[in-house]
């Protein structure tokens, strides 16, 4: 195993002057760069075969590689070395930075030499399966012995029942790796119990899946004019080992009870069986396709199919079928990507499946039994709620191992066995509003949806269509999108629509645009207070907006005072006191003044009410939306100057992050157990974490830092935001890149995959008020860089 040494991580101080730092970093890197010999960023070389090889492994490194570039910014560089022999020789993108042709002399003994040539290298991962080294062996352990820097290894293949000679292979390779790779619990038992290799070296990281936009399934088929066939496929490079003749034999019985069953057989014939076998399997299918009588039932996608048009295959697929006829395949990449894509599944028990379908995400069947495959089907197609469910579980089942996931396991592990001293750090996602979009009608925008699919049944809310209006005033402020427009106006008609004659507001609307009875039943405070909030930012944008909605929305605010002298919840008034301060940015009024006064006066004799030494708060309890009391008070001193405010606000804000942060994590309080004075808690809550407190968090650490310049504040605010890009308890992301819709809650063994407006809305505020800062924390990691490549 190769030596290694776990640096302590060097943190200079924050710079509170980032301007400076903004306007003079290039040109101190630029110098830094020119008298340096070392470059700022490690480099990591993957060897692995990798595209245009088409293999399952060159896909799977091609796809991680995408993962962990894309989820990690300024962090490492990769580079790939590409396996190949005197048959398999390809031409490569840049990112092949070597080429290790295992059948060329003293091939292995020059890459090794190349590697430790490059000193930017940090660690090697290799992507390994006995196939790919052929009878190389010897040759391959010997690489591994000369490579000086770190190394991990991803196993694709364990055997359950190795024979003496693998067991020694496997044996050798894993005491020459720093960290071992697998991708099952059932071959991290095999590989511990059979192949007596210390636990501690093994981590197990499922095989990655792609995120998607479940697109409209009758869409799909028709744009592959396949309307009004029921899709059952299978994909992946075509051989023997893929049984599709039980399959082919099982159709009789599925077409007689569902004639408008199609079967797609999607994938050309894997390269090595056409160099030495020809196409022997797939015309053997042809023939029995053709004895069956089963040509207008089965379809030859005769094609190695880019990942998005797979991906679409695979959404119109109405039930997937994975059958194998090796028990000892661990694990198998057409199988995850047919689950990440809401496939109900039926499939042969390999120790992949077995582990995942546990959770009633599919239906096994035995091995090469047409009889059971037959049943399968028919009884999923037969009940269409059941269907429904296999969807549903299959897409909550596979959410860790979405590629994001993936990105963040592997990186963790290469920061535990890496030489360096360099953090790794999440990139910060672009903008992306499409799941907002898709969830606003010309009405409002929808409360909740299933998964990413909107819910209309769920009705609309004031609550949201407030947050709505700041989240999108926020983003046409700094985008000038002018496609922001149409979407502003319904938001605030929708406020507009929930006022009523007394100058209270309503909160919750029907799918048929109908007030309902919950309005009876709760206490509206709150979405009064939102959506005074919202009103007073809009009203704050008056030059970048169109004059009558502002003339308009003056008015509604106004009508909409009239009875919050009355109010009394700490959250309502909070909420009250941000957009009053934010109208009177460009709206100074005496009349304003006092009401921002009264009601941060009424904060102040709570906070005086329920406050002692050891619980400096304004309630006996912290519950949702925390943050919003101490910005509030702070608001209300930059409005007025009131000492008072800002020193109770600074005080409370400060207590409040002491219960939330540590070092190097937030965790908010949890909707499963609230904070009480006075109520020692002997056992932490896990889980009940919304991303709402999040987003009220990085706000108010916004408002906080700008006010005090408080470096402290600063390191916090992308310690939350990283909360939502995978930094919690259970490393997985909240925000999902390819929708744009944020999940609606972290608990303890799982996430929310539901994607409500109120979560996706949260992280957009959070996303928008934190990006200046995001930024310049990137330059203060550029800064840092620059410092210890002098150190």
């Amino acid at each position: 195993m190769k030596n290694k040494v776990l640096h302590t991580s060097f943190y200079p101080t924050a710079f509170a002057n980032f301007d400076f730092v903004t306007t003079h970093l290039n040109k101190q890197m630029d110098n830094a760069t020119a008298k340096s010999n070392h470059p700022i960023l490690p480099e990591i070389l993957m060897i692995t075969s990798f595209p245009p090889r088409q293999c399952g492994i060159a896909t799977y490194s091609q796809d991680l590689i995408a993962a962990l570039n894309s989820k990690y910014q300024d962090s490492f560089t990769i580079a790939t070395c590409a396996i190949e022999t005197n048959s398999e020789i390809h031409n490569y993108t840049d990112d092949v930075k070597y080429i290790l042709n295992i059948h060329a002399a003293n091939a292995f003994t020059e890459i090794a030499k190349q590697i430790n040539d490059n000193k930017n290298i940090k660690l090697i991962v290799v992507q390994h399966e006995f196939g790919l080294f052929e009878n190389n062996h010897t040759n391959f352990l010997q690489l591994l012995k000369n490579i000086h820097e770190p190394i991990v290894v991803g196993f694709h293949t364990v055997l359950s029942n190795p024979s003496d000679k693998i067991k020694l292979q496997v044996q050798q390779i894993a005491e020459e790796a720093s960290g071992i790779i697998i991708m099952t619990q059932t071959s991290a038992k095999i590989l511990h119990q059979a192949y007596y290799i210390d636990a501690a070296k093994i981590n197990v990281i499922a095989h990655g899946t792609h995120l998607v936009q479940h697109l409209d399934k009758d869409l799909l088929k028709l744009k592959y004019q396949v309307s009004g066939r029921t899709i059952l496929s299978t994909f992946g490079l075509l051989s023997a080992g893929k049984d599709i003749e039980t399959t082919l034999r099982a159709l009789p019985a599925i077409v007689k009870n569902n004639a408008t069953v199609l079967f797609l057989i999607i994938g050309k014939t894997h390269p090595t069986i056409v160099k030495n076998e020809g196409e022997e399997y797939r015309n053997k299918l042809q023939q029995l396709i053709t004895a069956l009588h089963l040509q207008n039932h089965v379809q030859f996608v005769n094609q190695f199919l880019s990942l998005d048009v797979l991906l679409e295959y695979l959404q119109m697929t109405d039930i997937y079928l994975f059958t194998s006829k090796d028990p000892h395949q661990a694990v198998s990449g057409t199988f995850s990507y047919a689950l990440s894509c809401g496939c109900p599944i039926i499939s042969t028990p390999i120790p992949h499946s077995l582990e995942v379908l546990q959770s009633e995400a599919g239906v096994m069947i035995d091995f090469e039994n047409e009889q059971q495959l037959a049943t399968a089907v028919v009884q999923i197609l037969e009940n269409e709620n059941w269907k429904n469910q296999l969807r549903v579980n299959a897409l909550r089942v596979m959410a860790p191992s979405a590629w994001q996931n993936v990105a963040i396991a592997h990186a963790q592990l290469f920061e535990k066995v890496m030489d360096s001293n360099q953090e790794f750090k999440y990139a910060i996602p672009a903008f992306n509003l499409d799941h907002i979009k898709k969830m606003t009608t010309s009405f409002g925008i929808i409360q909740f949806s299933k998964l990413n699919s909107p819910d209309v049944e769920t009705g609309y809310t004031l609550d949201d269509n407030a947050r709505a209006l700041i989240a999108l005033c926020q983003h046409y402020q700094i985008t000038k999108d002018t496609a922001d427009l149409p979407y502003l106006q319904i938001y605030f008609q929708f406020i507009k629509n929930c006022l009523q004659a007394d100058g209270t507001f309503l909160n919750y609307i029907d799918e048929h645009y109908l007030f309902t009875a919950q309005n009876n039943e709760v206490n509206l405070e709150d979405a009064h207070g939102r959506a005074i909030w919202a009103l007073g930012y809009f009203i704050s944008q008056e030059e970048v907006m169109p004059k009558a909605w502002i003339k308009e929305a003056k008015v509604v605010l106004q009508e909409a005072l009239i009875v919050v002298a009355n109010f009394h919840s700490t959250r309502a008034l909070s909420f009250i006191i941000k957009g009053l301060y934010s109208y009177q940015i460009k709206n100074k009024s005496e009349t304003t003044l006092y009401l921002i006064q009264l009601l941060a006066n009424r904060l102040v004799q709570m906070y005086k009410h329920e406050s002692d030494t050891d619980w400096l708060w304004y309630e006996s309890y912290l519950t949702y939306a925390n943050s919003i009391l101490p910005e509030a008070l702070l608001c209300a001193w930059m409005a007025t100057g009131n000492a008072e405010y800002q020193n109770i606000a600074k005080a409370s804000f400060d207590f409040l992050l002491s219960k939330t942060f540590n070092h190097k994590s937030i965790k908010v309080i949890s909707n499963k157990g609230w904070s009480q004075r006075g109520i020692v808690v002997t056992q932490e809550v896990i889980g009940g974490e919304q991303p709402i407190d999040i987003a009220y968090t990085i706000i108010a650490l916004c408002k906080f830092y700008e006010v005090f310049k408080d470096p402290n504040y600063f390191s916090k605010i992308k310690i939350a935001f990283d909360w939502f890009l995978g930094n919690n308890h259970l490393h997985q992301i909240l925000y999902n890149p390819c929708t744009g819709g944020c999940y609606d809650g972290l608990e303890q063994y799982e996430v929310n995959l539901n994607q409500g407006a109120e979560s996706t809305l949260s992280y957009l505020m959070a996303r928008i008020a934190a990006d200046k800062y995001l930024h310049k924390e990137a330059v203060q990691k550029k800064l840092n860089n620059l410092v210890l490549t002098h150190f």
